[in-house]
C-alpha cells in the first residue's frame, strides 16, 4: 500500500477513492457495495469490506447527501432526557429507523418553543430526510420551517392533529378524565390536581381533569396545584406536604406525572399517613418503580415504545414517498389501577 493510501490528504480522512485504490475496484463499485446492492459480486464486496476495515474508512453522511440529494439521518426532537417517558419514546424510535438504515440526529428542546425553533432551524441545514417533533403545539414561526422545508414529519405524543398533520399518540384530555372518574368512583369528592412543568400535554390533562371534576359538580380551583418547575420525586414529596395540610382537607391527589406522584408516597411514609385510607395517590405515565412503591401506584400507562415504533414506522413510509393512512394513529393508554387508590 503506498503512503497516499495510508495517509490520504493533509487532513487524514480516508476517502471513498483510497477505498477503491486498496480495494482494486472503481469508486463506483465501493458504493454500491457499501450499499448493499444486489449487483455487485459478494467477492467484490469482501474486497471492498477489507478495505474499509484496514483504512478505517467512515462514509460521509453529508457527503453521501449532497451526491444523491437525499439524506441518512432524521432529525429528533424531544423535550428531555432526564424523563424517562422520552428515552423509552427514543430508543424504540431508533431501534425502527436503524433496521430501515437511517440514524438519529437528536436535540432537545426543554420544552422552549424558541430553542425548538433555533434547534430545527440547525437541524435543516443538514438536509434530514424526515423529522420526529414532540407534540402538536409550537410556535407559528417553526410550524412555517416545517411545512415549507419539505422534510416529512411526524409529530409524537398526541393525537387529533390538524388535515395534513401526521402524528402517533394518545388523548391526554381523554386519559386524564378516566383517571379523575376512577378516584370520583373511589367516593373521593376533593381531589388536588397537582402539575410541575406545565407543557402543553400537562395543561391537556389538567383540562381533562376539570372537565371530569365540573361533571361532578365538585371543580374547586384551589384544588389545582401548579408548579412551572421540572417534574421531580423531590418537588412531588414537597408538593404533596403543601397539598395534605389545605383545608378542607383534600382526600385525592391526581399527579401529572409519576415521578411526583412516587415522591408524594414516600412523604406519605415518612409522615405517616396512610395511603389510601385518608388520601388517594395517582399517577401518570407508569413510570419504573410506580409498581413497586408502597402502595403500588395507580396510574395512566402510555405506550411510548409503541408511539416510537409506530411513529418511525410512517415517517420510514413518508421518506419513502408510500402512501399513509390514517395520518393519525391513536394508540390509547391504560388506566392500571393499584394499591394507591
Amino acid at each position: 500500500m503506498n503512503s497516499n493510501i495510508s495517509r490520504p490528504r493533509s487532513t487524514g480522512r480516508v476517502t471513498l477513492a483510497d477505498v477503491a485504490t486498496a480495494a482494486g475496484v472503481s469508486p463506483i463499485t465501493v458504493s454500491r457495495a457499501l450499499r448493499g446492492e444486489r449487483a455487485v459480486d459478494i467477492a467484490l464486496v469482501t474486497r471492498v469490506q477489507a478495505a474499509v476495515n484496514k483504512l478505517g474508512y467512515v462514509p460521509d453522511p453529508a457527503a453521501r447527501a449532497l451526491a444523491s440529494r437525499h439524506s441518512s439521518h432524521v432529525a429528533v426532537l424531544i423535550p428531555l432526557l432526564s424523563n424517562a417517558l422520552f428515552v423509552d419514546l427514543l430508543e424504540a424510535a431508533q431501534r425502527t429507523l436503524r433496521k430501515a438504515g437511517y440514524q438519529t440526529l437528536m436535540a432537545v428542546t426543554h420544552y422552549d418553543m424558541s430553542e425548538e425553533e433555533h434547534l430545527l432551524r440547525e437541524q435543516l441545514l443538514h438536509r434530514p430526510a424526515g423529522l420526529l417533533v414532540t407534540g402538536l403545539e409550537r410556535s407559528e414561526a417553526t410550524r412555517q420551517l416545517i411545512a415549507q422545508s419539505g422534510v416529512p414529519c411526524v409529530h409524537l405524543m398526541e393525537a387529533g392533529g390538524k388535515p395534513g398533520i401526521y402524528s402517533v399518540g394518545f388523548s391526554q384530555f381523554d386519559a386524564s378524565t378516566e383517571m379523575t372518574r376512577h378516584l370520583l368512583q373511589k367516593n373521593r369528592k376533593r381531589i388536588a390536581f397537582a402539575a410541575a412543568q406545565l407543557d402543553p400535554r400537562t395543561m391537556q390533562r389538567l383540562d381533562g381533569y376539570r372537565s371530569e371534576m365540573r361533571k361532578a359538580g365538585l371543580y374547586d380551583q384551589r384544588l389545582e396545584w401548579l408548579n412551572p418547575a421540572p417534574s421531580s420525586i423531590a418537588l412531588g414529596g414537597q408538593m404533596f406536604e403543601q397539598i395534605i395540610s389545605q383545608q378542607p382537607p383534600v382526600d385525592g391527589i391526581f399527579f401529572c406525572n409519576d415521578d411526583l406522584a412516587q415522591g408524594a408516597l414516600l412523604a406519605a411514609l415518612r409522615l405517616k399517613i396512610k395511603v389510601p385510607q385518608k388520601v388517594a395517590i395517582a399517577g401518570f405515565n407508569d413510570l419504573t418503580g410506580s409498581d413497586h412503591m408502597l402502595p403500588p401506584l395507580t396510574t395512566v400507562r402510555t405506550p411510548r415504545g409503541e408511539i416510537g415504533t409506530a411513529a418511525a414506522g410512517m415517517l420510514i413510509k413518508l421518506m419513502k414517498k408510500e402512501s399513509v393512512m390514517p395520518p393519525d394513529v391513536d394508540v390509547g393508554y391504560e388506566l392500571v389501577v393499584r394499591g394507591s387508590t
